[in-house]
């Protein structure tokens, strides 16, 4: 896992530096804002540890870019920024985590994790026969051909999969794809359904299969 800091202090930087070392983590270093901005936007970073007062490009500002080019990386601020309303404006900011300096290693070490738990469970890809989904980048492929959805179609096949081998009911498939309750008219559940069916190029029954009077299921042949 490749973790950048960005900080402007020697000792927390070797601090931070040999903690996430000890803990197999790759760490790069930025002590200003101009260079760690440059290696934010490069990518292959699966965590950012950012500074607010840094030199040059404000923490700020690099939090901002980085979401501003749909950069997904989980950013944490360790700041001596410390009122709630500052909190609050770095996490407006796109940060995903805000810890006030002084601080505790453990707390901080804990943190991460938490944040690289999540990117890997949201960049988990869901897979059917030869069909794969991705959440992440929002692309279904089937036989390693990707398959143009719209949203509404993606929804209902990203439900489906996340429920593989269960029965999902009309009930639960319009509360979940489409947030509305029972009493709307479920055929425009069949309409999607044969919509996949003929974007996936599959026959009625080939892996999306209808279990009358109660909903669909998904599983492997």
């Amino acid at each position: 896992m490749n973790i950048l800091i960005v900080e402007d202090e020697p000792g927390i930087v070797d601090f931070l530096k040999q903690g996430l070392e000890e803990e197999s983590y790759n760490v790069s270093v930025a002590y200003e804002g101009r260079s760690g901005l440059t290696m934010a936007m490069e990518g292959h970073l699966d965590l950012i540890i950012l500074d607010w007062m840094v030199p040059g490009v404000s923490g700020i500002e690099i939090c901002r870019q980085v979401r501003k080019n749909d950069l997904s990386t989980p950013i944490i601020f360790l700041t001596a920024k410390d009122t709630v309303d500052e909190t609050v404006f770095g996490l407006q900011a796109g940060a995903n985590d805000y810890i006030k300096k002084p601080f505790h290693f453990a707390e901080l070490l804990e943190r991460i994790k938490v944040q690289l738990r999540s990117r890997t469970e949201s960049e988990t890809s869901y897979h059917v026969g030869p069909i794969v989904l991705n959440p992440s980048t929002h692309q279904v492929f089937k036989s390693d051909k990707e398959i143009k959805l719209t949203l509404k179609e993606f929804s209902l096949l990203e439900y489906l999969m996340k429920n593989k081998d269960r029965v999902c009911t009309r009930a639960r498939i319009l509360d979940h794809v489409w947030d509305i309750n029972y009493g709307y008219d479920t055929g425009v559940i069949d309409v999607y359904i044969n919509a996949l069916r003929k974007k996936l190029d599959l026959t009625n029954e080939d892996y999306i299969q209808t279990i009358r009077g109660v909903g669909y299921l998904i599983k492997n042949q």
